[in-house]
């Protein structure tokens, strides 16, 4: 059993950190096991007993990368703090390290769990927008339509038509959607 915190949790911040900035120094296409351990401090058995392999290191790195810092701001209503969270996503997710991370996550998970814990990220953070919706009596369409409306499309485009990936793109999903869920649709 891993205890949270302790030893596991420091040879994890430091394999994080020694990746992070390997692939600042040296670019992806250098990096190694040996040399990632040698960097954090532990053996690479250390790291092949905990990870496998460099795609399944790269891939926990990426996913903790894409874990939000912040909850999203407030700015006084739904459609504004909505419209904020989807620029602010898109603007991460579309430039080249964010789809770099996308890549990485998906690819040293292919059962899915990294896609998953991705994705409660970016429901975790409509959740908070739409609480405060619901705390100022606002009505709010639910989480999944959200991911559904605003960030799968989002997402494919990331993934596989990188035009367009605009703010407006992002407000437009919004507005959509708000201008939907008022009419009932």
């Amino acid at each position: 059993m891993v205890r949270p915190g302790g030893r596991s949790a420091r040879v994890q911040e430091a394999v994080h950190t020694a990746v992070r900035e390997l692939q600042a120094e040296l670019g992806r296409a250098e990096l190694t096991i040996p040399l990632v351990a040698a960097r954090a401090g532990v053996t690479p058995s250390t790291i092949y007993r905990r990870w496998g392999d460099l795609q399944e290191l790269l891939s926990d790195v990426a996913v903790e990368n894409l874990r939000p810092d912040t909850p999203p701001r407030a700015h006084g209503n739904l459609a504004a703090d909505l419209r904020s969270w989807a620029e602010q996503f898109i603007e991460e997710m579309a430039s080249p390290v964010g789809r770099a991370y996308i890549r990485d996550a998906l690819l040293g998970a292919p059962d899915g769990d990294n896609a998953a814990r991705c994705s409660a990220y970016a429901a975790e953070q409509i959740g908070v927008v739409l609480a405060r919706a619901a705390e100022r009596g606002e009505g709010a369409p639910g989480v999944e339509l959200v991911l559904d409306r605003v960030v799968a499309p989002m997402m494919y485009r990331i993934l596989f038509r990188p035009g367009g990936l605009t703010a407006d793109y992002a407000r437009g999903l919004v507005d959509d959607l708000l201008d939907d869920s008022a009419a009932g649709r």
